[in-house]
């Protein structure tokens, strides 16, 4: 589902002719990972409405949105990037969500 956010974003960045916060939001995102899978512990966790353990959060920086995570054993899982001003909980535990 994260890749299905992340295309509507540089889609919507797009249409609105706005090329340069596109490729920004793909740099703050690039950034963000690499973040999450070297520290992923320092993501702030979820409140446990979602009824996903473990699910944590990183900001983007310079923009509005959120990575959502879970640290696996072995790997880390992104669930979804998410505008930071939307019910979150209501937006994962609808139809599009987990």
């Amino acid at each position: 589902m994260a890749s299905h956010d992340i295309d509507e974003i540089i889609a919507c960045y797009l249409n609105e002719s706005a090329e340069s916060a596109a490729y920004g939001f793909i740099d703050a995102l690039e950034e963000a990972y690499t973040h999450i899978s070297r520290h992923p512990a320092t993501g702030s966790p979820r409140p446990h409405e979602l009824d996903l353990a473990g699910q944590r959060f990183w900001p983007l920086t310079r923009y509005p949105h959120l990575v959502f995570y879970v640290e696996r054993p072995d790997h880390i899982d992104v669930w979804r990037v998410l505008h930071g001003q939307r019910d979150i909980p209501a937006w994962m535990a609808d139809g599009e969500g987990l």
